[in-house]
């Protein structure tokens, strides 16, 4: 008898935590009324502001970058090949030099990208 009294109020205690942890349904997004409400909810849920900010520092970040190409780094290389003018090497109609001109500025800066990429990964800034 005291057996079957201990069975019954393990079961009981069972079928209770069956019902706590059984799945409640998800409650139904209600949707937001009128037009500021619909901004408001496409702002938040597409994380706009975000986004804004995101693009107004990527541009200045990529001023920045030209900046320290032009400014500072091409002048060590026009140094380094005195007398060159390189931008101004043409073969017949085609200006080949301000395409590598054009060319190392671009691997330049995807590199100082890659460098300020990596340094903010290591300062957990993603």
């Amino acid at each position: 008898m005291i057996i079957l009294v201990k069975d019954e109020e393990i079961l009981e205690e069972l079928r209770r935590i069956r019902t706590i942890l059984e799945p409640k349904p998800a409650p139904t997004p209600t949707k937001p009324k009128g037009l500021w409400g619909e901004f408001m909810d496409f702002v938040s849920k597409y994380k706009v502001m975000g986004m804004a900010v995101a693009f107004i520092l990527g541009l200045y970040l990529g001023t920045l970058v030209q900046a320290l190409v032009g400014d500072l780094i091409m002048p060590i290389i026009e140094l380094a090949m005195p007398g060159v003018a390189w931008d101004t090497i043409q073969l017949g109609p085609f200006r080949v030099g301000h395409f590598i001109g054009a060319l190392i500025t671009f691997l330049i800066v995807a590199f100082v990208i890659f460098i300020i990429v990596k340094i903010t990964k290591k300062w957990g800034i993603e």
